[in-house]
């Protein structure tokens, strides 16, 4: 394992795990397409723009993996998405620390009237998340759906995801708006505007965090932002951070707390992140937006006092068949896995 104070490409690509390093170099292309289904799950509601989720699964030697980086995503990206699913089908998931792991419900960008029919998906949660700032919605509905989730859950903690597309003085408004939060997971783009924002609470008082999500798991070195003072807390997913033992060996050198959350994973994804969560401190995690899918590649976990199983689930044949994505858009991503297969062995090598 390299040193924490190093830096590059060398250093995030050491915090794979060896045996998943050994599987990367040696795999054949081939035979990683033969073992391959793209499916296409159709969304309940409209989330982060997306309509239906598209995703390969790896039917693996030790198990289900998924590949499912959103589409705008380069191959040089993707490939810690590619890097995460060689390890559940190749190597296999570790072992679940704990039985259950609380979730937080999570809240599209719905209109306020839409709210409680969303919340009723989440029995039990004590803690929500609200998306706001989404193209398209104004101000005013993202106060409105925080403020429908505060009079439906009194008592609920509440966090808002703005997926970087604030400024940092709209973000001081909106905050101030709907205050108190657990936290606002990247509010603005960058790490010194989510510095800006964190040192204007603690001069006015506002009771809400920060936390960083795609500053940590777009960042060339997930690392570097914790030296920096911008953020109290960390927003990690299996997906794009190259794993579960990557995601581990991270949360390991953050000085924050984690919340481990979901890249709108399938069934097959899901399964690692809410491994992930039981070997970390337990916080509501943000792994229930599976109910966001109108069917899933698997029977879904049932939702029982706010927590889900950890125990694995298995894809359905008749299933994973029956959401297969039309031929174009399975050509479209082979040929994505086929670029990021590329891009992830040359990371290796660098």
């Amino acid at each position: 394992m390299k040193c924490v104070k190093e830096r590059g490409v060398a250093h995030v690509v050491g915090l794979l795990a060896a045996e998943l390093r050994e599987t990367i170099a040696r795999l054949d292309f081939d035979e990683l397409l033969d073992r391959a289904h793209v499916v296409a799950l159709p969304m309940r509601v409209r989330f982060r723009g997306i309509e239906t989720r598209e995703a390969v699964l790896i039917d693996g030697p030790a198990g289900w993996g998924e590949f499912a980086p959103f589409v705008e995503y380069s191959p040089e990206e993707a490939a810690w998405w590619l890097a995460s699913a060689l390890e559940a089908a190749y190597v296999g998931l570790p072992a679940p620390a704990r039985d259950y792991v609380e979730i937080n419900a999570t809240v599209p960008a719905v209109p306020a009237e839409d709210v409680a029919g969303v919340l009723a998906r989440f029995p039990g949660c004590r803690t929500v998340k609200v998306k706001v700032a989404e193209p398209g919605q104004t101000f005013a509905q993202d106060v409105a759906r925080v403020a429908a989730v505060r009079a439906l859950l009194p008592e609920a903690k509440i966090r808002i995801d703005g997926n970087r597309n604030l400024s940092v003085a709209a973000a001081q408004a909106l905050i101030r708006a709907v205050a108190p939060l657990d936290y606002a997971e990247q509010p603005v783009a960058g790490v010194e505007e989510l510095g800006q924002v964190r040192a204007w609470l603690g001069a006015t008082g506002i009771a809400a965090r920060v936390a960083a999500d795609e500053s940590i798991r777009r960042a060339e070195d997930p690392l570097a932002i914790a030296a920096t003072g911008a953020v109290d807390a960390a927003v990690l997913k299996v997906a794009p951070l190259g794993g579960v033992r990557r995601l581990l060996a991270l949360a390991e050198r953050l000085p924050f707390e984690i919340t481990v959350a979901s890249a709108l994973d399938t069934a097959v994804g899901m399964s690692a992140g809410l491994v992930a969560a039981s070997h970390l401190p337990p916080v509501a995690c943000g792994l229930g937006t599976g109910g966001l899918f109108v069917e899933d590649v698997a029977r879904p976990r049932r939702l029982v006092g706010g927590r889900l199983s950890t125990a694995p689930v298995t894809p359905d044949p008749a299933r994973v068949a029956g959401l297969a994505a039309p031929y174009a858009r399975q050509n479209w991503w082979v040929e994505h896995l086929r670029q990021s297969y590329q891009a992830l062995r040359l990371r290796l090598q660098a």
